[in-house]
């Protein structure tokens, strides 16, 4: 048999989706199982994953629709028995991307935005539950395909190289850090969408490693992210004292989750890194509560320190719902949410923990 899996709304989801991989590769051990993704952070997460005979990475979103269809029909010649979406990839052109793939069997998800086209793409779809996490989502499909769960417990894979392990001990002994209290910080978020919306404002990251620099010299700060965070450091920086506060500065997204393993706590709002950091059982982590955050992508298998928002008060999914579309409300509404927590509020929180 050959499966592919199409994991293109994000790294933090393809992340999500590492459980189901070993469930596929437990049920058809013979199979040849490959995985779409358009973020080199998402291959990084699967160039050592076993459970993964291939990583087809395009960067589908620098592409013109001609080279994107092209692409994606250029896939038929893999003769795919199966392909599944996995959750949550909401909008058609993910059943598109499946459909011009042309797997016999074409596996979906059903989200309220499903129209009679959607249900054409694909030959089965099942519904999302809000209720469950997006690992047990894409469990669910397993009965679909004549699987089940073969493990009584699940975690995500991340497999890291003894390089990178060596590149961040090397990190930490370069700029003096071994043996200090370190907070890492992960400032940014998805860019796609309004999903920038969702960020603490970065004054308040400003003020927040003001505070801890000030306060707390004793903790040092390494601020994470990747080439959307490049103009966002400079300004948290700026205000820093730069002999507490570093970037970390990594070639891939397996030096990166080495070093976030060499940290005492992490802070961050739901993305990648936060899903990553679960993934290592990062001890202390700390995530500030944003519109998109609710029990389907919560860190999954550990725990963590919620910092809550007062303004959403437990009405997330009527601001973000996997329904296709855009965090609801103004850019003015939706920063005015985010800076509803405040620097001491997550401060407090941080030194509680560390």
């Amino acid at each position: 048999m050959k499966i592919l899996v199409i994991s293109l709304a994000g790294i933090g989801d393809t992340l999500i989706a590492t459980p189901f991989l070993r469930e596929l590769h437990l049920n058809f051990p013979q199979a040849t199982i490959d995985v779409l993704v358009k973020e080199a952070g998402a291959r990084d997460l699967l160039e050592r994953n076993p459970n993964v005979s291939r990583v087809i990475y395009k960067d589908l979103w620098k592409c013109s629709q001609l080279e994107q269809v092209l692409f994606l029909r250029s896939l038929r010649k893999e003769r795919y028995q199966l392909s599944i979406n996995t959750h949550p990839q909401s909008r058609i052109h993910y059943r598109i991307g499946a459909w011009l793939a042309g797997a016999e069997v074409r596996i979906s998800h059903h989200y309220e935005c499903f129209t009679w086209l959607d249900r054409l793409l694909v030959t089965a779809s099942l519904p999302q539950d809000y209720n469950c996490h997006s690992i047990d989502n894409n469990f669910n499909v397993l009965p679909l395909i004549g699987a089940k769960k073969l493990q009584a417990e699940h975690v995500m894979d991340f497999f890291i190289d003894p390089a990178d392990e060596r590149f961040a001990d090397d990190f930490l002994t370069r700029n003096k850090l071994a043996g200090k209290k370190i907070l890492g910080i992960h400032v940014g978020s998805g860019g796609t969408k309004n999903l920038p919306l969702k960020r603490w404002p970065l004054k308040q990251y400003a003020g927040l490693v003001r505070k801890l620099n000030n306060e707390r010299p004793d903790i040092h700060v390494l601020l994470f992210g990747g080439p959307e965070e490049v103009k966002d450091h400079p300004v948290v920086l700026a205000q820093a004292n730069t002999s507490l506060t570093l970037e970390a500065k990594t070639k891939n997204l397996r030096e990166t989750a080495a070093l976030m393993k060499r940290c005492n706590a992490f802070l961050s709002v739901d993305t990648a890194l936060m899903h990553i950091g679960a993934a290592l059982k990062i001890s202390n982590q700390i995530v500030i509560e944003a519109p998109t955050l609710n029990v389907t992508n919560w860190p999954y298998g550990t725990s963590f320190t919620l910092i809550k928002n007062p303004a959403i008060n437990g009405r997330n999914l009527e601001y973000y719902r996997y329904d296709g579309g855009d965090i609801k409300g103004t850019r003015e509404e939706l920063i005015a949410l985010m800076e509803s927590i405040k620097i001491t509020d997550v401060f407090d929180a941080i030194t509680k923990l560390i």
